[in-house]
């Protein structure tokens, strides 16, 4: 087998992993709810950490899928009940070669969960979106200790 071949090869599987890649990201955008958004999967280092992804609402849940990925779950599920946004902020030193211009880094918790803070970048069209997905939980879904 010659140079070009194996280049040819190669080639070609870097086109295929690129097709798979977005006929996945087409998949989970489907029925819609979907917002670009990064997830910060490390602080171990100030400033770094960040993953690109797609954040896909469902009724209570926000599902955060890697970009660059072929894994057909989510790789982090946020619960709405009890998620908060404490703090809002644009990015600051290294975050910004990560982040792109004109999003917004906002820290949720959950209430009552084991789970540390998770940290999100988005547009701020996207925060809007975040947030009205947040207060839209129906009051039926609100769970009481006790009574019938």
């Amino acid at each position: 087998m010659g140079v070009v071949e194996v280049i040819g090869i190669a080639v070609l599987i870097l086109l295929l992993g690129l097709i798979l890649i977005y006929a996945r990201r087409e998949i989970i955008s489907r029925h819609g709810g979907t917002i670009d958004m990064n997830m910060r999967l490390s602080t171990y280092v100030p400033g770094r950490g960040w993953a690109p992804g797609v954040g896909r609402f469902t009724a209570d849940e926000l599902r955060w899928y890697r970009v660059f990925s072929f894994g057909v779950r989510p790789r982090r599920v946020l619960s709405r009940h009890g998620l908060v946004v404490e703090e809002r902020r644009r990015p600051e030193g290294a975050e910004r070669l990560a982040v792109p211009e004109g999003w917004v880094v906002i820290r949720c918790r959950s209430v009552g969960g084991s789970r540390s803070p998770v940290e999100l970048a988005l547009a701020e069209t996207s925060l809007t979106a975040l947030q009205s997905w947040l207060e839209s939980a129906p009051p039926a879904a609100i769970r009481y200790r006790g009574g019938p």
